[in-house]
């Protein structure tokens, strides 16, 4: 789950991370109210997406009087963003961070990421602050310096210091940055995020070390035991269809192809979109129905799926263990009739209860096409759809 920066400010600032000043607006009058509020002489307007990029799509402005607030305000609000995080069709922004100006002296980069190569949490840190880190690990790898944190003991003292060291943080400023790297890891566990970036990490004039932006991503698993952050998730920023999904604990995510897939298992529903590809073919989405489906489970998919435009066929491929083929099957054939399907269907099933599963398919009268296997049941969706 992603949160708003301004969101991700008000979590980090109740650990001790110092951020600016700011306040949310979703209107241009609310801007203007904010940033006479704030009281400062130069105020920044940031526009509120999940993702990055938005000072180059000219959604960050520095403005200099309440006049420029309104003036970039009008400008950014409705304003469709289109940034590398974004995909071509963009965000649109339906809210703004009005935050004081910062006397900025240096920017540095921090960050907190859960790394697959050593199973633990990594914090990296770089001097090439504001600039987006992927460009700096393929340009300039040595800058970007890690320490791998022990799970039993957590962030030691000695590890920030010489992080802070390694990316040339003034020494007079070193405790101030110990401490500020010290609280993001605080509040990285605690929220149990797989994501907390700061870009930049900014030393001002007056010596303080400040997060002049907050990227906190959370582990979706983990939410239950957080209310407090599953109240900041903007359903604005989401694919309708996952909203939809999430509601009956189906792992959906869109994808950009034509055929849709309806799987039980994560393993089996990556397999099967390499399969579509490995043929030939564009995978719609990856769903998940998971092991204890229900009739009513299956059918929601089918119509999750079927509410993509882009979808001409679709590929259901079970292997029942948990998860019974009749099950399956009774939910297909629901849905097919309830939507009315008019759009080629391979059905592949295997495992618990498969020749029931098989017989209610082939006894539903619809046009269903019976595939052996799940190379079988690729090709034939492949060859269907074209």
């Amino acid at each position: 789950m992603n949160i708003h920066e301004y969101q991700g400010k008000a979590v980090l600032r109740q650990y001790g991370v110092t951020v600016p000043n700011g306040k949310v607006a979703f209107t241009v009058d609310e801007a203007v109210k904010a940033a006479e509020e704030l009281g400062t002489p130069v105020v920044v307007v940031k526009a509120q997406i999940h993702a990055g990029g938005r000072g180059k799509a000219g959604g960050v402005k520095v403005a200099k009087g309440l006049a420029e607030v309104k003036q970039y305000a009008e400008q950014i609000l409705g304003k469709v963003l289109v940034t590398h995080q974004t995909g071509p069709e963009g965000k649109e922004v339906k809210r703004l961070l009005i935050e004081e100006g910062c006397d900025i002296k240096k920017e540095y980069y921090i960050g907190l990421v859960v790394d697959r190569g050593t199973g633990r949490v990594v914090l990296m840190g770089s001097e090439e602050g504001g600039t987006e880190i992927e460009e700096v690990a393929a340009h300039s790898p040595e800058k970007i310096i890690k320490e791998v944190i022990d799970p039993a003991v957590g962030l030691q003292t000695f590890q920030a210091r010489r992080l802070a060291y390694a990316i040339n943080i003034p020494n007079e400023l070193i405790n101030k940055a110990i401490k500020f790297m010290l609280s993001l890891y605080a509040a990285f566990v605690d929220k149990d995020c797989s994501i907390a970036e700061i870009n930049p990490l900014v030393v001002t004039g007056s010596g303080d070390i400040i997060a002049l932006d907050a990227k906190l991503n959370f582990d979706s698993n983990a939410l239950f035991r957080h209310k407090d952050i599953v109240e900041l998730r903007d359903l604005d920023e989401e694919d309708e269809k996952e909203i939809q999904a999430s509601k009956f604990d189906l792992s959906y995510i869109a994808l950009d192809g034509n055929i849709g897939c309806m799987v039980n298992g994560a393993g089996l529903a990556m397999a099967t979109m390499d399969i579509i590809k490995y043929y030939g073919g564009e995978p719609a989405n990856f769903l998940d129905v998971g092991g204890g489906a229900t009739k009513e489970k299956v059918t929601e998919a089918f119509k999750i799926i079927l509410s993509d435009a882009n979808v001409k066929g679709i590929f259901v491929n079970i292997f029942g263990g948990i998860m019974k083929c009749d099950i399956i099957a009774e939910g297909v054939v629901a849905a097919a009739r309830e939507l009315g399907l008019d759009k080629p269907l391979v059905v592949r099933l295997e495992g618990t209860n498969v020749q029931l599963g098989k017989e209610i398919l082939n006894g539903s009268g619809l046009n269903i096409v019976a595939a052996d296997s799940m190379s079988d049941g690729a090709q034939k969706i492949v060859s269907l759809v074209k």
